[in-house]
């Protein structure tokens, strides 16, 4: 009898699969969802013209996890989500600036 067959690796050898897979699932970055937390980009994005090609006509947008919903209640059921909670307790501390970055590294005058 011969070895047993293992199972393929599917993105191990194809760099370029692996990359398009990495990218399909980028979220915005922390820093990137403070800047749309502000007041005035927090309005734009809740009142935002029916679009067709997003989900909901883009109606249903969860600004903490940058997502679209199909509907009020798929966006009520996603603020229970573990992982919405998870990101707003992440968006709870305040992001570095550079100013601090280069206190940091010493780089003051």
């Amino acid at each position: 009898m011969g070895q047993p067959q293992r199972r393929k690796k599917k993105t191990a050898g194809d760099k370029s699969k692996h990359r398009a897979i990495k990218q399909k699932h980028y979220d915005k970055d922390i820093d990137q969802v403070h800047h749309d937390l502000k007041p005035e980009v927090a309005q734009k994005l809740i009142s935002q013209p029916l679009d067709e090609d997003l989900p909901g006509q883009g109606q249903f947008y969860c600004i903490e996890c940058a997502r679209y919903f199909i509907d009020n209640t798929a966006l009520l059921h996603h603020k229970k989500d573990k992982a919405h909670k998870k990101r707003v307790r992440e968006l709870k501390e305040v992001p570095y600036s550079q100013e601090e970055a280069e206190r940091c590294a010493g780089m003051t005058k």
